[in-house]
């Protein structure tokens, strides 16, 4: 069977991208070997497995190389084939690519980059933030997870964009650009997601990530 032998994952505990394809495999129920790579270090074994970007995540089952957490995340789903993670009709399917993509592109420039630049100024890069979270809030509304009754690929890609990492870099910056009373149903969504255990296994420590939000915010502000 193609899914049988042995699976590595290179990661970083920090990496929201990494902890994506963790919450995959564990959801799967996967057996896998982790490889952390002590960022912004990079080891011989990363830059020979993902020379073109040198960077995590990458993943290797039996003799195949994966790099790219959307890659990797699809390829998972399509060769374990319990827990879909994937919705199977193609409009359905090519949405979920899109507003993963929205995630990965737009809210972690408006939710990171917009935030610690603020060029405009904090107040408008929080409103020009919360502009485009709307669209999430809307898109989640009456629904469990963004997958609808069961976690899938949207909620795994902003799950570990929105609560595990941004959040974090708010909480450092004293800011809270997704209050509860301005989006009740994204904060229901992530009430949801620490319900699931694989989810909980997949979340960094809340004080160590703060300080790493904030020492990358200060990097970023600098240069």
């Amino acid at each position: 069977m193609a899914a049988e032998g042995k699976v590595k994952l290179l990661g970083c505990w920090a990496s929201p991208f990494s902890r994506r394809v963790e919450m995959a495999l564990k959801l799967k129920n996967i057996p896998y070997e982790y490889l952390e790579e002590a960022l912004p270090n990079k080891s011989p074994l990363l830059l020979e497995l993902n020379p073109v970007h040198k960077k995590v995540p990458v993943l290797v089952h039996n003799d195949k190389i994966l790099p790219e957490s959307h890659l990797i995340l699809e390829y998972i789903d399509q060769t374990w084939k319990n827990n879909p993670i994937l919705p199977l009709d193609p409009y359905e399917k090519a949405m979920a690519r899109f507003w993963a993509k929205f995630v990965d592109e737009q809210i972690l420039t408006v939710g990171f980059r917009s935030l610690v630049k603020a060029e405009k100024g904090r107040d408008v890069a929080i409103e020009e933030a919360r502009e485009m979270f709307a669209f999430l809030e809307k898109e989640v509304t009456g629904k469990n997870y963004f997958g609808g009754k069961t976690i899938g690929f949207v909620d795994m890609v902003a799950g570990s964009i929105i609560p595990f990492c941004l959040a974090q870099l708010w909480e450092g910056m004293r800011i809270d650009v997704i209050p509860e009373e301005k989006f009740p149903e994204l904060n229901r969504w992530i009430k949801n997601l620490k319900d699931i255990e694989s989810v909980r296994e997949c979340i960094p420590d809340r004080e160590k990530q703060i300080e790493h939000m904030m020492k990358v915010s200060e990097r970023y502000r600098s240069a």
